[in-house]
């Protein structure tokens, strides 16, 4: 079985995270893609810290689409810095799996 990660990204409008979920989809870089609610973002910038709301995108993908779905992510993403934030997946229900691995092939 290949190695399935969780990668996740936020941006700032849920317009925007839907684009970036379909887009993944459509170029089979992820299986799958899901936008969650806003959540507040906290975080330092240029020296002050920052209050934004943003989207959380979670893809599910290979790690031998990993490169393919960060360089699609970095493309399509208009942070300067976008967080990109891969998680293996060390277990889960086998016919899911083999699923993402089939989509992302």
């Amino acid at each position: 079985m290949p190695e399935i990660l969780t990668v996740l990204t936020t941006i700032d409008s849920e317009e925007k995270a839907r684009a970036l979920a379909a887009g993944a989809i459509e170029r089979r870089v992820a299986a799958c893609a899901q936008v969650g609610s806003a959540v507040q973002s906290f975080y330092r910038w240029e020296g002050a810290v920052q209050s934004d709301p943003e989207w959380q995108v979670l893809f599910k993908t290979t790690a031998a689409r990993y490169d393919a779905l960060e360089a699609y992510l970095r493309e399509a993403h208009d942070y300067d810095v976008p967080e990109i934030i891969a998680t293996p997946v060390v277990r889960g229900g086998d016919d899911y799996l083999a699923w993402v691995a089939e989509e992302t092939a």
